[in-house]
Parts: structure tokens; C-alpha cells; sequence
């Protein structure tokens, strides 16, 4: 019992965040790895953005948080996250799918995307930073109030990719990390560089986090060059320090 009791006493609770699910597959697998390597424990819930802003906000506590580079810069800006602490991760970008065994789309440019967004019978979108940002590029087309009945939204934590997948919508938009696990849809493709929209991935320390020297290596861990291929592996793009 004695020797029960010591390990116990030696086992470092684990480090704690929330992310948006735009990176719950990639802290997933960091997070395994880093506690392979340093025998530090990781415990990263994910849901949806805004649910995690109003979280953090109310004062729920975390060590650590991973959201969009504009959320997390708001939340420091409130004082619920250490400036000195913010790091970028990754660049995810926007892509197409449809369901498993429709017919693809033609999305090789600008044009091509506005047609494939008018022909398409339902379509959906994230409520994150791409979703919003896709709103504001079917409205510069002038076709928002034309296709307005047509778009389907998924709840909060619920990929787009999974409406796709059972039918209930033909054409989905989303970060290409979220489509990649989703089985019964075939991914088309990345938007076209003209319309991209990529969103950065940052992370950062809580004002309330009692751990920073744990957490700081972490995140280091985290932008390390060592991270690249899993970022990769995950469908972003690490973002390159010099």
C-alpha cells in the first residue's frame, strides 16, 4: 500500500486544455507522443469554438488553450490568457467534399467553386473563422440570398463532413483536418489558392495556470520541427519559425 501511495504522490496530474475540433485529431497524437516522451500526462478536451471562447471566459479552469490565432488574441486581450505565452501552431485550409460515390465537382478555380456552390441542391459549412469567412465570399458573389435556403448548419462539435457522409447534404465545406477521418465521403479537393482560406491555430497559457514551466515546454514541444510531420499527417501546415 505504502508503495501505491508513493506513486501516486510521484504521477504529475495531468496538464489540461480545450481546443475546437478543427485540431482535436492533431493534439491527439501530440499529445500521445509528448507523454510517451517526457511522461507528462495531456488532457485536451475539444468541442466546438465558440463553446470553448464562452468556457474560458466564464473561468472554467485550464492550463493551457488552442483555438483560432483571432479567438485566442481576443481572450488575451480579456485577460483570460498570457500574452507571453501565445504560440502558432499550424495553417489549416478550407476543403470540398461530397458524399462517397457522388460525382466530384469541378473546383479548380474561382468560377468553377461559385458554379459547383449554385448547382449544389444543400450545402454546409462550418460555424468557425472558415465558415464565417465563406458567408462573406458566397455574399461577395451576390448569391447569398440565392442559395440561403439551401445551406444546412451543422451543430457545434458536429463535422460538416458527417452531414455529408449521411446524405443530409450534398456539398460540404470544411478545414481539410476535420474531413480527413470522416468515413462515407470522398474529399474533392482544397479550395483554389485565389479563394483559400486558411486559419491559424494558436495556443496559449491561461493567467490562471499554476504549471507555466510544465506548460511552456509543452507548447515548445508543440512548435517544434520535431511536430512537422504530424501537423502534416493531420491535413495543416506547421507554421515555420526562424
Amino acid at each position: 500500500m505504502a508503495a501505491m501511495h508513493t506513486d501516486a504522490i510521484n504521477t504529475p496530474r495531468p496538464l489540461t486544455g480545450i481546443s475546437s475540433m478543427a485540431t482535436r485529431q492533431l493534439l491527439s497524437e501530440l499529445t500521445a507522443a509528448y507523454a510517451l516522451q517526457h511522461g507528462q500526462a495531456v488532457s485536451i478536451e475539444s468541442v466546438g469554438g465558440v463553446d470553448a471562447v464562452k468556457r474560458v471566459q466564464a473561468g472554467e479552469a485550464f492550463d493551457l488553450v488552442f483555438l483560432a490565432s483571432d479567438a485566442i488574441a481576443k481572450l488575451v486581450a480579456a485577460g483570460h490568457l498570457r500574452a507571453d505565452s501565445v504560440t502558432d501552431l499550424v495553417h489549416s485550409g478550407v476543403a470540398v467534399a461530397v458524399r462517397a460515390g457522388s460525382p466530384k465537382p469541378d473546383i479548380s478555380s474561382e468560377d468553377a467553386v461559385h458554379q459547383a456552390v449554385l448547382a449544389a441542391p444543400t450545402l454546409s459549412y462550418s460555424t468557425g473563422p472558415s465558415g464565417v469567412a465563406l458567408a462573406k465570399l458566397f455574399d461577395h458573389w451576390g448569391i447569398a440570398e440565392q442559395i440561403q435556403g439551401r445551406i444546412v448548419t451543422a451543430p457545434p462539435g458536429v463535422p460538416v463532413g458527417r452531414l455529408v457522409a449521411k446524405g443530409e447534404v450534398a456539398l460540404g465545406f470544411q478545414q481539410l483536418s476535420e474531413l480527413i477521418h470522416v468515413e462515407g465521403i470522398t474529399i474533392v479537393g482544397a479550395l483554389p489558392p485565389a479563394i483559400q482560406i486558411t486559419t491559424t491555430f494558436t495556443a496559449a497559457m491561461t493567467t490562471g495556470c499554476t504549471r507555466p514551466a510544465e506548460v511552456q515546454d509543452l507548447l515548445d514541444y508543440m512548435a517544434s520541427d520535431e511536430a512537422a510531420e504530424a501537423k502534416r499527417r493531420q491535413g495543416m501546415e506547421p507554421v515555420l519559425c526562424f
